[in-house]
């Protein structure tokens, strides 16, 4: 059996944001250091549009360990001084989180398998899905919820899905191509801990077969955009974004095997930017820091 790691070896991440003015890196490592924590990583950014400044900084404790609480505590006068928002949380304690798909897995199969081998740090507390289990082959002993909706049931589904959520507390829900929209209702009382995947072609190519119509318009590159879920459909802050080349060689059915791939991708980087706490919430964009 592996040993535990000691407590001053597991990271913790300070966020916060506040009104840009000077000193407020010094007076926050200041603090930090009085508090016997060794920084192992900072991240800023100066938004001078709004006149933001926002700030990601990872330590680690040197000669105490105080616990989530205590550091919050610790470091609650300078940052109410600053009149910041903030959140500090240890690296050890996993985010829980509920993935929702629907017939078409890739997105699940890849979460699945990169939370297998150690990528995505987190608790994978089940899958939702609107078919049933037998629809998929690699769950294993993921525990499984279906959840069938029509348009009569659909306030009910989604009462199960936020009872759900609050049972097993929750932290995170990730959409992995759940083709249901999301009630104004639940949206709202999921935002700011919901990502959903979807192709790029949004506004442009709406509805059915988004792939075929951008073959049909002869573009030269596809993409994917994993966002924050909110009222507005398919509007919310945008955390990862990519694209793929293509050409006129390129039938339909290599879009989509191209687009399942580009998916898969961006909505596994949107992810574990947010288990990461690399994500902060700037209005209706974001600041997303680097590894």
């Amino acid at each position: 059996m592996r040993a535990e790691s000691p407590e001053q070896d597991r990271p913790y991440v300070l966020q916060f944001s506040c009104e840009n003015k000077p000193g407020i890196v010094a007076s926050v490592t200041t603090t930090l250091a009085q508090l016997g924590c060794d920084i192992t990583d900072g991240q800023q950014f100066d938004d001078r549009l709004s006149g933001r400044f926002f700030a990601r900084l990872s330590f680690k404790p040197v000669r105490t360990d105080l616990g989530e609480d205590g550091y919050d505590t610790g470091l609650a006068p300078v940052l109410r001084s600053l009149d910041a928002e903030w959140s500090v949380r240890s690296a050890s304690r996993l985010r829980r989180v509920l993935v929702l798909a629907s017939k078409s897995d890739h997105c699940l199969v890849d979460l699945l398998y990169r939370h297998r081998i150690g990528e995505l740090p987190m608790e994978l507390a089940g899958v939702v899905s609107n078919h049933p289990r037998e629809s998929f082959a690699e769950l294993g002993d993921v525990p499984f919820h279906h959840l069938p909706v029509t348009a009569q049931t659909k306030p009910e589904q989604e009462r199960a899905i936020l009872d759900l959520v609050d049972r097993e507390r929750i932290d995170l829900v990730v959409l992995a191509r759940y083709m249901q929209i999301l009630s104004d209702e639940l949206a709202t009382a999921l935002e700011g801990r919901c990502i959903n995947i979807h192709h790029s072609f949004l506004p442009g190519f709406k509805g059915a077969k988004p792939y075929h119509q951008a073959y049909e318009r002869g573009v030269k590159l596809i993409g994917a955009t994993a966002h924050y879920v909110t009222a507005d459909l398919d509007e919310g802050p945008i955390i990862a974004q990519d694209v793929e080349p293509v050409s006129h060689r390129d039938t339909p059915d290599d879009l989509v095997a191209k687009g399942r791939d580009i998916e898969r991708r961006v909505l596994a980087e949107a992810v574990l930017a947010h288990l990461e706490d690399r994500v902060m919430l700037r209005g209706s964009t974001t600041v997303v820091f680097t590894r």
